[in-house]
């Protein structure tokens, strides 16, 4: 029997190469590093960044190539902050590999990460999101004739105690305080503070109100009807293949009707670009109905599917052209293929945003600052867009997708369940917990083996 007694040596000052214990493969990794490499990824990356750095003089930086690498790592592997891409990625050899790096070179730190992703500007990591767009339309990706467009909420990286006043920098204990007084509560206490709070009406107003950690951030209600500070991703999503087309963040306290022609607009250049045809369908949510945005809509030649809200009767004094767009949207609403449309819109924007900010880590930033958000944002909708090429190839857009789909890998955890076969002699469904194979000496029939991986590398 092996102890540990036995295992304990001194280390050696010198090891050859071939003795060396390998980097074991990761077969999603290695795919998506084919991918990459066979479209020039790092050339193209480098050649966007040469204007950072300044002549060969100075100690070596991170290459732009591992810098982006290292933010699809947090996209893949649902990483939110930028210390854990720097732990997950000294920890884990396929991941040291997917990135270039030998066991004798030590991975980048969590702060490289920062300062870089300070250094290169929006635009750069926007570009990094068209040259992926471009490789989608290579493969027969994007479409671009129907699209969808919404929003969703982000919990800023900053709290609601730490409110100032816009006009004289007062903080918001200080007015409680001072209301309390001219209440007349001459000592007032927490207790009667947040009494006398709770019952002001429009007590959060984001033009008295701002964060000094993070003056982007807006007072809003979130999905789960909590009060925070927060930001709005806005997504243009292709209809046909669930494509990225356009990513924007803005103020989580400005509507529907105001972001839209930002985000359109970046979706229509981009169609443009890759198909040399604009947007002929918008499908969109009641939230985005007005007459100014079907107006916008029209003056792109875009045929609008945006349910109306109960607004009652309307009155159209001076308004014949809005009056004729809103009609004819409300006859196409009422159609079979608006009705398609919708569901194929709740199916394909929903998975976007499940994929960017539930699973990959984005719901609860960490980052602050608008500019920093969408840096990171668009690198994941980068991801999430090579994603798409790699089901194609792999039949599975994430790692743990891959992994589920490798009934033989070494680490997961076995799960079996019985199903009713087909036929009419069989015995009621037996109920199992974690079994092993080695329990039953025949294989069993009627059973679906499900495997769930501990980690999505699989180390």
């Amino acid at each position: 029997m092996g102890t540990r007694a036995k295992r304990e040596r001194q280390e050696s000052l010198w090891m050859a190469k071939n003795e060396m214990v390998g980097t074991p493969a990761h077969a999603f990794y290695d795919e998506l590093n084919r991918l990459l490499k066979a479209q020039g990824f790092d050339r193209k990356v480098e050649h966007l960044c040469k204007r950072y750095y300044e002549g060969p003089r100075g100690r070596p930086s991170m290459s732009p190539g591992v810098y982006f690498r290292a933010l699809l790592i947090g996209y893949f592997e649902g990483i939110d902050s930028e210390r854990g891409i720097a732990w997950r990625l000294a920890d884990s050899l396929s991941l040291r590999r997917f990135v270039g790096y030998e066991l004798d070179e030590s991975t980048p730190d969590h702060s490289t990460l920062s300062r870089t992703r300070r250094l290169y500007w929006v635009s750069t990591h926007q570009a990094v999101f068209r040259w992926v767009l471009g490789i989608l339309a290579k493969e027969g990706l994007i479409s671009g004739k129907t699209i969808s467009v919404d929003a969703t909420t982000l919990e800023a990286n900053a709290a609601l105690k730490s409110l100032v006043r816009r006009d004289n920098g007062q903080a918001y204990a200080e007015y409680l305080q001072d209301l309390g007084k001219a209440a007349g509560l001459e000592n007032p206490t927490r207790a009667e503070l947040a009494r006398l709070d709770r019952k002001r009406k429009k007590k959060g107003s984001n033009q008295e109100w701002k964060s000094p950690s993070d003056p982007d951030a807006r007072i809003a209600k979130m999905k789960d009807g909590r009060t925070h500070l927060a930001y709005a991703a806005e997504h243009a999503v292709d209809l046909e293949h669930g494509t990225i087309l356009a990513l924007t963040i803005q103020g989580a306290d400005r509507g529907d009707t105001a972001t839209l022609p930002q985000t359109l607009d970046q979706a229509q250049g981009t169609v443009k670009a890759l198909t040399g045809e604009g947007i002929a369908q918008a499908v969109l949510d009641k939230g985005y109905h007005s007459n100014s945005v079907l107006v916008h809509l029209h003056q792109q030649n875009i045929r609008s599917y945006v349910p109306e809200p109960q607004r009652g009767r309307r009155r159209w004094a001076g308004k014949a052209i809005e009056q004729k767009l809103v009609y004819e949207n409300r006859r196409r609403v009422q159609r079979v293929k608006s009705k398609r449309l919708m569901k194929r819109r709740g199916e394909l924007v929903e998975r976007s945003f499940a994929h960017l900010y539930e699973t990959g880590g984005m719901r609860r930033l960490y980052r602050r600052g608008r500019m920093n958000i969408l840096k990171r944002a668009v690198v994941h909708a980068a991801g999430f867009n090579l994603g798409l090429v790699l089901r194609q190839r792999l039949n599975a857009g994430k790692p743990r997708q891959f992994l589920r789909r490798c009934p033989f890998f070494p680490l997961t955890r076995l799960r079996i369940t019985f199903r009713r076969p087909r036929s009419t002699f069989w015995s009621p469904p037996v109920r199992a917990k974690r079994l092993s194979l080695t329990a039953f000496p025949r294989p069993l029939p009627f059973t679906a083996l499900r495997f769930y991986p501990i980690f999505a590398t699989g180390c």
